[in-house]
């Protein structure tokens, strides 16, 4: 389990689903705020995970929320769905994407 948002972000390839992206052409942005966040851009395309640190000039989905809740959903102790409709994550662009994430990434 990643303790910081760097180490989540730099084990994604690693995590990665492939068969799960098959078609997927996709740019997920997530803006992280708080001790620890920043901003990472995570780019699915030919069934590849690239991921850079940094903003993209045209993501199709952007997801913010703060770092310890971002961790806390990755980890299993925060219910997106939850977060979502109590505030604690926003979504902008593609809801549809967002909801794919989850199945993108073996955690």
């Amino acid at each position: 389990m990643p303790s910081t948002c760097k180490e989540a972000f730099d084990e994604m390839p690693s995590v990665f689903n492939k068969d799960a992206a098959k078609g997927l052409n996709a740019v997920y942005q997530f803006n992280l705020a708080g001790e620890g966040g920043g901003e990472w851009n995570v780019e699915i395309k030919d069934q590849q995970c690239k991921v850079s640190q940094g903003s993209h000039p045209s993501p199709n989905v952007t997801i913010s929320m703060s770092a310890a809740d971002y961790l806390d959903m990755i980890n299993g102790k925060l219910n997106g769905q939850m977060a979502f409709m109590t505030g604690r994550l926003k979504i902008s662009g593609d809801i549809g994407l967002a909801l794919k994430l989850q199945s993108l990434f073996k955690r």
